[in-house]
């Protein structure tokens, strides 16, 4: 047995002295390390068919190492990060950022970016004024809008009288009317995003200031997309309104990072008006100067151009792009969104089609930057698991998170150094808290995934059976295994100990044995499932069996571990996510940030 396991684990060749029984179990062993390795090492190979040994019916152990001497990839600190949709503006929910139980929610998931883009980036104006009640309109009940406007401006004046991080404790009642004042925009909001229209908005100073103030509280670095949308008659950018912001965010001494435009590649459907690659590479060379025209903002970084899905003439604009501004920018950005959200089922987030669709855009982006810029970090910003605003009990359940997770671990080990989810409070039902600033199942897992995952990405080795394909057929891994040094934030783990994240869309429960390296060490079970009668259209979720709720609006729960015999066979339970600390592993790759 312990030359089967030499072989399996390390892909050598067997001698010619082998026994036939072990060429037989070996060559499918080896098939299935292949297609576990990393895109980076095993390029497009596929899994050799082979059949399964006589009497082995499914009962498969899989065999797991992971390459502890050094990473393959090293992403950033803030590697997971958010968005804010500029439509909490329109609906409202900007008044509530400074609320204590959002501004925990948010703590939780620091470090990371919060950017402030999305479709209507490209229709917000700046207004340098500070009173909220003559700025604001909405619809409504006159009664409604007295009241409402009222509790915002007694808001606004004791948050005022606060130094430092301003945090509110808004009453019931005003959540309550903020609720269906936004229910009442829901429908406008979608009404627009169907029609591909946008009215305009406005960003008050007091706004921004509440959106710094959010930001600056939760630990997160805001990024401030501006309306690229302006344009002289000879259809350069007018930069005049992004002066006017940029100075009055100086004078407050903000902190703040920039780009120009959200999905550029869309502007002829939008305004009827088309800007090439070209144009907006000048467009961001302007905006840079501007910067350093501002001492606040000299430094600054800049990132774009946050094209859309990289299909032929998408590339063709980001290569005109990045011929003329691939130096100007910090990183390159686009965004994905997998799946229409109003036509998706539950089965779409078990498809691993659907999963493996990331690739190819990866791929094509790296090809371009690595063309002009090669070395230039890549983001990958705006990503939802659906589109058009996604759908009630489908988007925002257990079952997105096998896209979510995925996308996390594609993303990692294919060197995508960030990437911005859309969004942590929205209109829609992608987001991560819902409009009763509950947490949803992707924030827990985007919790469980900042507390436990490093920036140092780790090679796995995995051996076991493989089922054979259909003729033209090509097996799509089901099970999704991922592998990171535990993150150095997490003081109950020391440096050196691994995590690996595993996604089981089997409808059978999986056993993986760890080997080498990981052999026989005590393991930290962290498995997390649907909570509740609904499965995987659940809201709530469960760790270890336990049920995740927040202790009260200033405290998250403890995340608290199984552990797990030395040497224990781990047990993937059907259609779930986890994640397994290894603990005193001593890994070279992981003992030094």
């Amino acid at each position: 047995s312990e030359l089967i396991r030499g072989f399996l684990l390390s892909g050598m060749p067997c001698p010619s002295s082998c026994p036939p029984g072990l060429l037989a179990l070996m060559a499918p062993g080896l098939a299935l390390m292949a297609t576990f390795s990393l895109p980076s090492q095993a390029g497009d190979r596929r899994a050799l068919p082979v059949e399964k040994p006589p009497g082995v019916k499914g009962r498969t152990l899989i065999l797991l190492d992971v390459n502890t001497k050094s990473p393959v990839r090293i992403i950033s600190e803030n590697f997971l990060s958010l968005q804010l949709d500029p439509s909490i503006i329109h609906d409202g929910w900007l008044d509530f950022l400074s609320s204590r139980r959002l501004v925990t929610l948010a703590r939780g998931l620091a470090p990371a970016f919060l950017r402030f883009a999305g479709k209507r980036t490209d229709f917000l104006q700046f207004h340098n004024v500070k009173n909220p009640a003559k700025s604001r309109g909405g619809p409504g009940p006159d009664y409604y809008l007295k009241n409402y406007e009222d509790d915002i401006v007694r808001s606004d004046i004791a948050l005022d009288k606060q130094k430092g991080c301003k945090i509110a404790q808004h009453p019931d009642i005003m959540l309550e009317l903020q609720r269906e004042k936004a229910a009442q925009m829901h429908l406008v909001l979608l009404k627009e995003q169907f029609s591909n229209t946008y009215s305009n908005l406005t960003l008050t100073a007091r706004s921004l200031d509440k959106l710094y103030n959010f930001a600056d509280c939760s630990g997160l670095h805001l990024i401030f997309a501006l309306n690229a949308l302006r344009r002289n008659p000879n259809n350069s950018w007018n930069s005049s309104n992004a002066l006017s912001l940029l100075k009055y965010s100086a004078s407050k001494k903000y902190n703040i990072s920039w780009e120009l435009g959200n999905e550029p590649n869309n502007y002829r459907t939008l305004m009827g008006r088309s800007v090439n690659g070209s144009q907006l590479g000048r467009d961001y060379t302007q905006l840079r100067s501007l910067l350093q025209l501002i001492r606040t903002y000299s430094r600054a970084h800049l990132y774009g151009p946050n094209i859309g899905r990289p299909r032929k003439n998408v590339v063709a604009f980001l290569e005109g792009f990045m011929k003329v501004a691939g130096g100007t920018v910090d990183a390159v950005t686009w965004q994905h969104y997998y799946i229409d959200g109003r036509v998706a089922k539950v089965t779409d987030f078990l498809k691993t089609r659907l999963l493996d669709t990331l690739s190819d855009q990866i791929r094509k982006i790296q090809k371009v930057v690595n063309t002009y810029t090669p070395g230039k970090k890549i983001w990958l910003e705006g990503v939802g698991m659906t589109s058009a605003g996604g759908m009630n009990n489908l988007s925002d359940s257990y079952a997105a998170g096998f896209l979510w997770l995925n996308t996390l671990g594609l993303l990692a080990s294919q060197g995508i150094d960030v990437v911005v989810r859309h969004s942590f409070l929205d209109h829609g039902h992608n987001h991560l808290v819902d409009q009763n600033f509950n947490p949803l199942p992707d924030y827990w897992l985007s919790l469980l995934y900042k507390r436990l995952i490093g920036h140092k990405v780790l090679a796995i080795h995995v051996a076991g059976l493989q089922r054979k394909p259909r003729p033209g057929r090509v097996i799509r891994d089901k099970l999704r295994i991922y592998a990171h040094c535990t993150s150095y934030h997490n003081h109950n783990y020391v440096r050196g100990s691994i995590t690996l994240y595993i996604i089981n869309l089997h409808r059978s429960r999986k056993k993986i044995k760890l080997a080498g390296t990981l052999r026989d060490k005590i393991v930290h079970q962290y498995l997390l499932q649907p909570y509740g009668k609904d499965g995987l259209h659940s809201k709530s979720v469960q760790l270890n069996g336990q049920p995740l709720a927040m202790v009260d609006d200033g405290t998250l729960p403890e995340l608290k571990p199984r552990p797990l015999r030395a040497g224990r066979t781990l047990v993937i339970p059907p259609l779930t996510m986890s994640f397994y600390v290894v603990k005193n592993v001593n890994a070279l790759a992981c003992r030094y940030r």
